[in-house]
This record gives C-alpha cells, structure tokens and sequence, in this order.
C-alpha cells in the first residue's frame, strides 16, 4: 500500500458558504473517514492531522473539514451547538457520496471532543451509510438520547488523567446497543499532549477502522 497519500484542499458547499477541507487518499483506498473537530478546532489541528497520516499509512483515506465559517467561529456559543455540527457533518458526508473520488468509498467518523457527540448523532442518523466511528477525548454523552440508534461498531478511547471525561464516556458506553469498545490510554490527559499517548490513540483508531471498514 503506498502510504504517501494523494492529498488535496477541497472545497465544501454547506449552507450557502464554501468551507475548507484537506482530502487524503492512498493508492487503492477502499475507506474514507470524516473528522470532526472539537470546539475551536479546525481541518488544520495538528493532532487529528497526525492521525489521519497514522489512518494513511494503514490504506485508510481522510477527509479533515472545517465545520463553522471563521465568522461562525468568532461566536463562541456555535462551538457547542451539537446540532449545527452534526448537519454540517450529514452535509460534508453527503458531498463525499457525491464526489467521483470518493463515493464507492465505506465511510466511518473520527470526532474529538464536542465533534464526538455530532460524529455520534450523524452516524445514527445515517444508520447503515457509516460503518465505524471512534471518539478521542470525546463527549459522547452530548449525544445521550442518539446513542441507543448507533448501529456503527463504536470505539471511544480516553486519556486516563482525564477523570470527568472517563466517567462520562463509561455512562455512553452503557448507552450504545452497538458493537463497542472503551480504551482507556494511561498517563494521557484531555488533549493527549503526553509523549507518547497520541501516538497509542491513533494506533487504536487505525486498528479499529482497519478491521471495520477494509
């Protein structure tokens, strides 16, 4: 598999504005995974892009987008808004059916933080067009009531510093009738800035859509 991946910004239409993404796709591809961003975060962070270079050398392509307008983001509320997040996700998924590089492709969810729950929530939506979904230091109880309707094999991996978090991600995992898996990296705080414990993230990440979507 070549793990240098074709890679190019695109630009996605979503309710009248053009929004920035970065395409990955290695040779002979078979998936795509959506990544969807934490509060104040954008397709330029510099830890989902390390993952997705992780997902790329496992064969594993990458669509990294930004979900709010940089006017948007200015308005602090917006970050929070799981609604407004989730219906830019549907919409950038639904481009991604669209475009001739990318819709024979088996789509999964990557969401961080806040862009847990929305990665969470568009998955039940969409029921069977997303076939795996991992949460890093997510919240996926945002998405508590949504949670019961994810068919979509579900991973959430949490820092083990991170005490509120580990809590709330044990209460989601209790939620989800779907296959699912709690990974708790040690010594990993929320962000995962640790040496070392981005690293053990992404593996988990690449591992579980390897077997999920190949």
């Amino acid at each position: 598999m070549n793990s240098s991946p074709y890679q190019d910004n695109v630009n996605i239409p979503m309710d009248d504005a053009i929004h920035l993404g970065i395409l990955r796709l290695p040779a002979n591809t078979q998936s795509l995974v959506l990544f969807v961003h934490g509060s104040g975060s954008s397709r330029l962070s510099s830890r989902n892009n390390y993952v997705a270079e992780v997902l790329a050398q496992q064969g594993i392509g990458s669509l990294l987008f930004d979900l709010l307008t940089e006017q948007e983001d200015q308005i602090y509320a917006n970050r929070f808004d799981i609604a407004l997040l989730t219906e830019r996700l549907i919409q950038a998924t639904q481009w991604a059916q669209q475009q001739p590089d990318t819709q024979a492709l088996t789509l999964g969810y990557f969401g961080a933080s806040t862009g847990a729950a929305a990665a969470l929530i568009a998955a039940a939506e969409l029921s069977d067009t997303i076939g795996a979904v991992v949460s890093r230091g997510g919240r996926p109880d945002l998405a508590m009531t949504s949670l019961p309707d994810v068919k979509a094999p579900t991973l959430l991996i949490v820092g083990g510093l991170d005490d509120v978090v580990i809590d709330l991600n044990k209460q989601a995992d209790q939620a989800l009738s779907c296959e699912k898996q709690l990974s708790i990296v040690p010594g990993a705080s929320h962000l995962f800035e640790e040496p070392g414990t981005l690293e053990k993230a992404a593996k988990l990440a690449a591992d579980w859509f390897s077997h999920h979507l190949q």
